[in-house]
């Protein structure tokens, strides 16, 4: 286990081959709460944080795919993925490693070409799997002691964008997107 403020040489030359960035959703991509309304029709809002999306545009635009695996289904994770352009979404699952090497099939990856970040037991077998495990700072210790990093973010909060950042600054181009950003 890594903190993110204390990444290594090695664990940056890992994240080169990266050509997918699977995530889980409750927990990583929201801070795990559940919404419940007194109708259920009316169940299943999530609040997504809007540097976490930016962070996704920007790792897919430097070649790296995302995919969403969740146990869960919500119609808000569907428009979510639709409004950031992110073609696999996989729902409804438990068993994300399974549901992970199925998409690498499909994809043609290997597990080193793979970072796969999640907050809980059904996501401990991707983590491990995957070329790249990384958590989030709020998950059980128990996942955090698996995972290759742990975010200093909780889930929700921007981790998803702290995790695209070092993606980005491991390749070489975040200094690059700050650079074009700051010339607009």
């Amino acid at each position: 286990m890594t903190h993110s403020n204390d990444i290594t040489a090695a664990l940056n030359k890992r994240a080169l081959p990266i050509r997918l960035l699977a995530l889980d959703v409750d927990g990583i991509l929201t801070d795990g709460r559940l919404r419940y309304a007194a109708r259920p029709e009316q169940d299943g809002d999530k609040v997504f944080h809007v540097r976490d999306g930016l962070g996704l545009k920007l790792v897919m635009q430097a070649g790296i795919d995302v995919a969403l695996i969740t146990g869960r289904i919500s119609p808000a994770v569907d428009r979510r993925a639709q409004e950031l352009g992110i073609r696999h979404v996989i729902q409804g699952r438990d068993d994300k490693q399974v549901a992970l090497k199925t998409l690498m099939a499909e994809l043609e990856l290997q597990a080193d070409e793979v970072c796969y970040c999640g907050d809980d037991l059904p996501d401990l077998g991707a983590i491990v799997y995957a070329g790249l495990g990384v958590t989030v700072s709020d998950a059980p210790d128990y996942i955090r002691q698996r995972a290759d990093l742990v975010t200093q973010t909780p889930g929700g909060h921007g981790a998803v964008r702290e995790l695209c950042e070092w993606l980005l600054n491991a390749r070489g181009v975040w200094q690059d997107i700050i650079d074009a950003h700051e010339r607009l």
